[in-house]
């Protein structure tokens, strides 16, 4: 799939420390792309760089985080100073942040969501297009399909909003880095078997409006593997994908339709 070219590919995977994004960064090693692999726990990316490694793969781990944008620059400078080149960026990183009714909702639990999420989407980005113009390459998203296909989430306004405002991000990008070839899209996964729940805090005040609204709890019926997202990720980074950009892909097992 990316044996074609003389230099392998290298990609950069935020939040792939863990999740889908070291599901990612394994099938990537496994293609041949060399993996920088960028996370706010330097632990967890070194856990996974290792792994890689072990197997024969060539991986580099970085700590960054979203809040501190120096950080991230240097993030891509250090890739660049390690494999000299970047051909696929899987913005992936996010938190599912403190779920709550938009009344009482804290204005630093609604920042803090869409700060991470919306915002680190573009700085990781802002600062991969200078790079990426250089050959051309790959952008993909991890959004969700709450927000764009799915609002029934009571409590989750700030991560749907944040969720959403990636595929318009996406759409726009698409749009604007075409003349450079560089294909952006979007995956929107339904529930994931990782640990991302643990980045979620239920208020108490969110368990009194469900029960004072007569809400059900629901829970995800069938769950993707992280291996299955990170099979998606590969195929729009691969050159199969061509002719693919500009697109949000639901891949939630029929989740959104009630399956």
């Amino acid at each position: 799939m990316f044996t074609h070219s003389l230099h392998p590919k290298v990609a950069l995977i935020t939040g792939g420390g863990s999740g889908i994004g070291r599901a990612t960064a394994h099938l990537f090693a496994k293609a041949g792309i060399q993996v920088a692999i960028l996370d706010k726990n330097i632990q967890k990316a070194a856990e996974t760089k290792t792994e890689i490694k072990q197997v024969g793969g060539k991986a580099l781990a970085i700590e960054a985080d979203f809040n501190y944008p120096n950080q991230l620059k240097q993030g891509f400078d250090q890739l660049i100073e390690h494999f000299g080149r970047l051909d696929i960026l899987f913005a992936n990183g996010g938190i599912a942040g403190v779920m709550a009714p938009i009344e009482t909702m804290e204005v630093e639990d609604w920042d803090q969501t869409i700060n991470t999420d919306l915002r680190g989407t573009f700085l990781s980005v802002k600062y991969a297009i200078p790079f990426l113009k250089k050959r051309g390459g790959s952008i993909i998203i991890t959004s969700s399909m709450s927000g764009n296909r799915v609002f029934s989430q009571t409590g989750f306004t700030a991560y749907s909003t944040a969720k959403a405002g990636q595929v318009a991000f996406m759409k726009m990008a698409a749009q604007e880095l075409s003349s450079y070839h560089i294909r952006v899209n979007a995956v929107c996964p339904g529930g994931v078997k990782t640990d991302f729940k643990h980045s979620l805090e239920r208020t108490s005040e969110l368990e009194t409006f469900r029960n004072d609204q007569g809400f059900t709890k629901k829970s995800f019926s069938n769950p993707a593997n992280p291996e299955q997202i990170a099979e998606l990720v590969l195929f729009l980074a691969s050159d199969h994908a061509s002719h693919i950009t500009g697109t949000d892909i639901s891949i939630d097992g029929g989740e959104s339709l009630g399956i």
